[in-house]
């Protein structure tokens, strides 16, 4: 694992959509496509603001996804998709190909396989952006969780997840395919999440499933 501090969260924002740009930029250099795997929340807003104009990525090259979503309809306030649409997917980066993780079905179950394959046609991912909760859960993989196991050590690509606390299923990528991109940020801001990242360092991944990802990820952290 890589720690980068930075002395506020604008600066932090700024240098990494900058470098999640150039690592994009690279990939589509010497590949047909490229993948970008970027978590929901509000911490990433600021990267998506930044992102979705540079101007040197060919984003109808960029195959774009979620890391995990809440099974709610996209005109929902909690839905990830929602704010990847308003966020990131505008400007340049509207070219895009989103790939989905919700489909209009009862149970994220009914629609797994068909995501699962929309999923396999873009890996390995070519960078993934993550956060991590207080309880040091990143995607939807948490501790407690229904399939916590399975999202942690299975070789499936996609997992729906329930979890206490969370007050609708969601559905997530493996820690498998969040593992295999070939570069990985973590974004955090404040205190109380750099000692829960210091924690998830000498936990195992079921207690802490954040680290499963850390020792191949970067992780860029800001007090506030």
């Amino acid at each position: 694992m890589e720690l980068k501090e930075y002395p506020d969260g604008e600066m932090m924002m700024m240098n990494l959509a900058n470098q999640i740009a150039g690592e994009l930029e690279n990939v589509l250099f010497h590949n047909e496509r490229a993948s970008l795997a970027v978590p929901g929340g509000t911490t990433p807003g600021p990267i998506f603001d930044s992102l979705c104009g540079a101007g040197h990525i060919d984003w109808s090259r960029v195959d774009v996804m979620l890391t995990d979503e809440r099974w709610v309809p996209e005109e929902s306030d909690r839905s990830n998709t929602r704010l990847l649409r308003e966020r990131l997917l505008v400007d340049k980066a509207a070219a895009a190909n989103f790939v989905p993780l919700y489909a209009d079905a009862p149970v994220p179950e009914d629609k797994l396989d068909a995501m699962a394959r929309g999923v396999a046609a873009c890996l390995p991912l070519s960078v993934c952006l993550l956060g991590m909760g207080a309880d040091m859960h990143t995607a939807s993989i948490f501790p407690g969780a229904d399939q916590l196991d399975a999202a942690l050590n299975g070789d499936g690509l996609l997992y729906a997840m329930r979890a206490p606390g969370a007050p609708e299923p969601r559905i997530t990528l493996s820690a498998r395919v969040l593992r295999d991109a070939m570069t990985c940020h973590v974004v955090i801001v404040g205190h109380e999440k750099r000692e829960a990242l210091e924690k998830a360092r000498n936990l195992p991944p079921e207690e802490a499933p954040i680290a499963a990802i850390l020792p191949g990820a970067t992780v860029h952290w800001a007090e506030s």
